[in-house]
């Protein structure tokens, strides 16, 4: 992420020298996210995102850009940044607060408690096995509410190295692979019923590629009853932003000895973009169409964007960071499915 001081005035004549200089690294992300986009269309399951970020981690590692071609940094942190707040701002339009409430209500409960019981078992957990604070909450925000789409919302926020969020994402990449070859085969061993299956798939699997194809294996209800749940989950974003948005400010006004900001201050741009968007697609519904179009922009931002993380990543650090965190990925992500099937099994029943 761009270490630029926030809110600093930066003039016409500064800023259109920082593009130049953006463009080479910009480009290249570019070039990473339309292979990574052929890759995700071939491979379902991995995504256009992750494929991304894992082949600007191995180009990075390979070719060192930020050595061998002096001024792509900068381009990685530009598309790294913007491109991620644009994304989030877009991922808006795929909600309607109606359609969520109709679909949702019985699933509210669930929800609210898988969501409950990973955050806790990432503050506990994450402690225990001392993975790092950032980490940590990346797993626990990426494993409780929708994957690589709350990583990219929250990382304008943590500010976090290239690395962590690299790491963050393949581990849920891994679960995610887990629970489209698991789920359906649970689903039918319990007994499960279209519905209760499309409420299990949408709270326990994360990105919505992998919530598709684990709920299409059991059955065109369960299906559309996971996709509904899933965009209501992702709701959560916004409660979650603006709580870490509020102790990254305290935690930084505190180490630099300034005055705490404003509450208004603490709300991220592209977080009143994503509501407001929310709101007119509740009010108005776009049509499908637009929306569809919407999703891909989004899409394709956000792999743009994990491409420039991706070659800015040390796969050194990766090393060095050893298996604890995917331990702890694992750990959340059994929470997240047991209480999942638990808090459904005691309300509306698997049936």
């Amino acid at each position: 992420m761009s270490t630029a001081t926030v809110g600093a005035p930066v003039s016409h004549r500064s800023r259109v020298p920082r593009l130049r200089r953006a463009l080479p690294g910009a480009a290249l992300a570019l070039a990473v996210a339309a292979v990574a986009t052929l890759a995700g269309r071939a491979l379902p399951v991995l995504g256009a995102p992750v494929a991304a970020v894992l082949l600007g981690a191995v180009l990075a590692t390979a070719l060192r850009p930020a050595r061998r071609w002096p001024g792509t940094s900068s381009g990685f942190a530009l598309t790294g940044g913007v491109a991620l707040q644009v994304a989030v701002v877009l991922l808006g339009a795929q909600l309607s607060l109606g359609q969520a409430w109709a679909v949702g209500k019985s699933s509210v409960p669930v929800m609210v408690g898988t969501i409950a019981v990973c955050l806790v078992a990432a503050a506990v957990l994450g402690r225990v096995l001392g993975i790092e604070p950032t980490l940590r909450t990346l797993l626990g925000v990426g494993t409780a509410i929708c994957g690589a789409s709350a990583i990219a919302a929250v990382t304008p926020v943590l500010r976090p190295k290239p690395a962590t969020v690299a790491y963050a994402l393949s581990t849920v990449f891994v679960f995610n692979v887990a629970a489209v070859l698991t789920f359906p085969w649970l689903g039918h061993v319990l007994g499960m019923g279209q519905h209760a299956f499309g409420v299990f798939a949408g709270t326990a699997v994360n990105d919505t590629s992998s919530v598709v194809a684990a709920a299409v294996t059991f059955g065109p209800e369960a299906a559309r009853t996971a996709v509904v749940v899933k965009l209501t989950r992702a709701l959560m974003i916004v409660p979650v932003v603006l709580i870490l948005a509020a102790v990254v400010a305290r935690r930084r006004a505190g180490a630099e000895g300034a005055a705490r900001p404003s509450a208004l201050r603490l709300i991220p741009w592209f977080l009143v973009g994503f509501v407001a968007l929310a709101g007119v697609n509740s009010l108005a519904p776009l049509p499908d169409g637009a929306r569809s179009a919407l999703a891909v922009t989004s899409t394709l931002l956000i792999t743009w964007a994990l491409a420039a993380i991706g070659l800015s990543t040390d796969l050194g650090a990766l090393r060095r960071t050893g298996w604890t965190p995917l331990l702890f990925g694992g750990l959340l992500w059994v929470a997240v499915t047991g209480s999942s099937l638990a808090i459904q099994a005691l309300t509306t029943g698997l049936g």
